[in-house]
C-alpha cells in the first residue's frame, strides 16, 4: 500500500471520529416526562426541555419567584412543556432579562431531587419587527 493511501485512510478515520463525537454531544428537545425518565435511568449530561411559561387568564406568570434582595442567585418558575405538563424549574443564577416577555423557553439542565434544575435558559422573545400583529417591512413609510 502506498503512503498516500495510508494517509488518506487515517484522515477519513479521524473525520469519522470527529463526526461521531459531535453527534453524541448534540442534544434534542424532550418533555418533562422524558427528562425525569432519563434521570431515573442515570443519564448524565444536560437535558433540553422546550416549553412556555404558565400564565393565568389575565396573562400574569404563575409560580414565578425572584427576590434579588434576599438571594439574587435563586430564581424559580413554573413551565409547561409541549405536552402541557407543568413542573417547577429552579435556576441558581439571576433572572434573565426580558424573561417576562418570552414566548418560548428552552431550559438546559438536569433533574435533581425530583425537580428540574436549569444551568441555562434560552428565551425566544417577541420579534421587535412586529407591530400589533402586523409585520413591518423596510419600506413601511407611515
Amino acid at each position: 500500500m502506498k503512503k498516500t493511501h495510508i494517509i488518506g485512510i487515517v484522515v477519513i478515520a479521524i473525520a469519522i471520529g470527529i463526526i461521531v463525537t459531535a453527534a453524541s454531544d448534540s442534544s434534542t428537545y424532550v418533555t418533562f416526562k422524558e427528562a425525569f425518565s432519563m434521570a431515573k435511568e442515570g443519564a448524565s449530561g444536560d437535558i433540553h426541555v422546550v416549553g412556555k411559561l404558565k400564565k393565568d387568564a389575565a396573562g400574569h406568570i404563575v409560580g414565578m419567584e425572584y427576590h434579588p434582595q434576599l438571594d439574587p442567585n435563586y430564581f424559580t418558575f413554573v413551565m409547561l412543556d409541549n405536552n402541557n405538563e407543568e413542573h417547577q424549574v429552579v435556576l441558581y443564577k439571576p433572572k434573565p432579562q426580558d424573561f417576562d416577555r418570552s414566548e418560548q423557553i428552552v431550559v438546559i439542565g438536569s433533574v435533581k431531587d425530583n425537580m428540574f434544575v436549569a444551568s441555562n435558559i434560552l428565551l425566544k422573545c417577541p420579534s421587535k419587527y412586529k407591530d400589533n400583529g402586523k409585520q413591518l417591512t423596510a419600506n413601511n413609510n407611515q
